[in-house]
């Protein structure tokens, strides 16, 4: 399996520990449910996957299917709606009768480079979202992405850190089912460090990263509770 290019690696950990300290920051200054992404819209959605060839190496994304998940819409920091915010993109993939892999994308670029740093929307439909991370696969380091179509819909894609989108499904909201979830902890909690997809593992610092905000997040929402 080959590791990640160090220039990609370093950028995605540049990324990563921004992402780690403005997260412990605002659980810090604001520790409830939700310290980031305090409200959004969780709704039905469906995911056609028309499959990739040649694959690589992740059957969820390899093969063809449909999948019934859940999806939430939000605004990172919360800053007014009229503001540009940092947006993101939560799925909750089915992978078994009892079991899920969830998904957690932000607006970025698209470029080789600006996949990797996040950026700020008016709207939840204007801007490319992606992991941020790359996942660990059988063919190597591979980045997931959700791009608008201008149609309510978001064209899933994958490459290398380097390379070209190549789209394997699309994601459709079913808006007339969303619920308003907030700071309040209404709504499913996504943690994409404990519930991975089947062939998309993080590499050991992008997980160290993660788990560090997601970590701040665990422990905020058992203080909230106390």
């Amino acid at each position: 399996m080959r590791s990640t290019p160090p220039f990609w690696s370093s950028a995605s950990q540049v990324g990563g520990e921004v992402l780690r300290v403005i997260f412990a920051a605002v659980a810090r200054l604001r520790p409830t449910e939700k310290p980031l992404h305090p409200r959004g819209e969780t709704t039905g959605a469906t995911i056609r996957r028309t499959g990739l060839s040649p694959g690589v190496g992740v059957p969820w994304i390899d093969e063809a299917g449909v999948d019934d998940v859940q999806v939430r819409v939000s605004r990172a920091i919360g800053l007014p709606v009229s503001w540009p915010d940092i947006r993101g993109l939560a799925i909750r993939v089915p992978t078994g009768s009892e079991t899920h892999g969830d998904l957690l994308f932000a607006t970025t670029g698209r470029s080789r480079l600006g996949r990797f740093l996040l950026l700020p929307a008016r709207d939840s439909s204007s801007q490319t979202y992606s992991t941020l991370f790359p996942y660990r696969t059988a063919s190597g380091p591979l980045l997931l992405a959700a791009h608008p179509d201008g149609h309510g819909s978001f064209n899933l894609a994958c490459a290398s850190p380097q390379g070209v989108w190549r789209t394997f499904g699309r994601l459709r909201l079913e808006a007339s089912t969303g619920v308003a979830t907030g700071a309040d902890g209404v709504g499913p909690s996504f943690d994409p460090v404990l519930n991975q997809i089947p062939g998309l593992d993080y590499y050991p610092w992008a997980g160290s990263l993660r788990e560090g905000s997601y970590r701040a997040a665990r422990r905020s929402r058992r203080d909230d509770e106390a």
